[in-house]
C-alpha cells in the first residue's frame, strides 16, 4: 500500500490534474491519499471530494492556517495511529503538480531495495528547474549549501517535499524525539531529514525536474518569511 500525505492550501485549481496523475501512477499498487487542508478559503476540499473516490481519501482539516510542517506532522501522526505495516510506504508530495510523478516508480523501486528515505532532488545530476526566477534559484542554492555545511549533511536537496519514507523510520523519529515535526513552515523538510540522518536512516536522492509551469495559481512559499525561518532554525539548532 502506498500512503500519500498531501498538504493543501487553496489548491482548487490543481486538484483535478493531481487526481489524474496520481491515479495513473503505479496502477499495480493500492493507494490511499491523506489530504491535510491548511484552512483553505477556496473550494479545495470540495474539489478533493469531487475528483477522488470517498473510500481512497482521508481529509484532515485545520481551524487555522499553520503551515506545511504542521500539515505533514498531522498526516504522519494519522498514519502512525493507523498502525500501517512496515512493508507499506509513505509518499509526501505537493498538491500543486510541480513534482514529477513519472519518477515515482523509480523512487518506490529504490526504496524497496533497502533505503529508508528516498528524496526527489533538483540538485542531483540530471535534476533541475523547468522554469523559476533567478532569485529563487539563488536563494534555494544558498540555503541548501549553508544547511549542508552547518549540519554536515551530504544530501544535495534538503527541502524537497517529494519523498518516499518507510514507516519504520517515522516510528524511530517519533520514539527518539517524542514528536515527528515541530517546525510549522517550509523548514520542516530540513528538520525531518536531519532527524532521519541522526536515526541512521539509509538515504538516497533521485534526480527530478521541478515543473513550475504546471502549477495553477501562485506559490504558497513566501521568500522573506521562509528565509527568516531558515535563519531561526540554524540559530536554535535544537537537536
Amino acid at each position: 500500500m502506498l500512503y500519500f500525505i498531501i498538504p493543501a492550501y487553496n489548491e482548487e485549481l490543481n486538484i483535478k490534474e493531481l487526481s489524474v496523475s496520481l491515479k495513473n501512477a503505479l496502477p499495480d499498487y493500492l493507494k490511499h491519499y491523506v489530504f491535510v487542508d491548511d484552512h483553505s478559503s477556496d473550494e479545495t476540499i470540495d474539489k478533493i471530494n469531487k475528483y477522488f473516490d470517498k473510500e481512497e481519501i482521508k481529509i484532515i482539516t485545520k481551524s487555522k492556517n499553520k503551515g506545511p510542517g504542521d500539515s505533514f506532522d498531522l498526516g504522519f501522526k494519522y498514519l502512525m495511529d493507523k498502525k500501517i505495516k512496515d512493508n507499506d510506504l509513505i509518499v509526501t508530495i505537493e498538491a500543486d503538480n510541480t513534482s514529477d510523478i513519472d519518477i515515482l516508480e523509480k523512487m518506490i523501486k529504490i526504496s524497496v531495495l533497502g533505503y529508508d528515505l528516498v528524496l526527489a532532488s533538483q540538485y542531483a545530476q540530471g535534476g533541475g528547474f523547468e522554469e523559476t526566477t533567478l532569485l529563487r534559484k539563488v536563494l534555494s542554492f544558498t540555503a541548501n549549501s549553508i544547511l549542508r555545511f552547518f549540519f554536515d549533511v551530504k544530501v544535495l536537496t534538503l527541502s524537497s517535499f517529494y519523498r518516499v519514507y518507510k514507516p519504520s523510520l517515522i516510528r524511530k523519529i517519533n520514539n527518539k524525539y517524542g514528536t515527528i515535526i515541530k517546525e510549522p513552515g517550509f523548514i520542516c523538510m530540513v528538520e525531518i531529514l536531519i532527524k532521519s540522518i541522526r536515526c541512521n536512516a539509509k538515504v538516497i536522492e533521485v534526480p527530478m525536474k521541478l515543473y513550475s509551469k504546471k502549477r495553477q495559481g501562485k506559490s504558497k512559499m513566501k521568500i522573506l518569511s521562509t528565509g527568516l525561518s531558515y535563519m531561526k532554525f540554524l540559530l536554535k539548532n535544537r537537536f
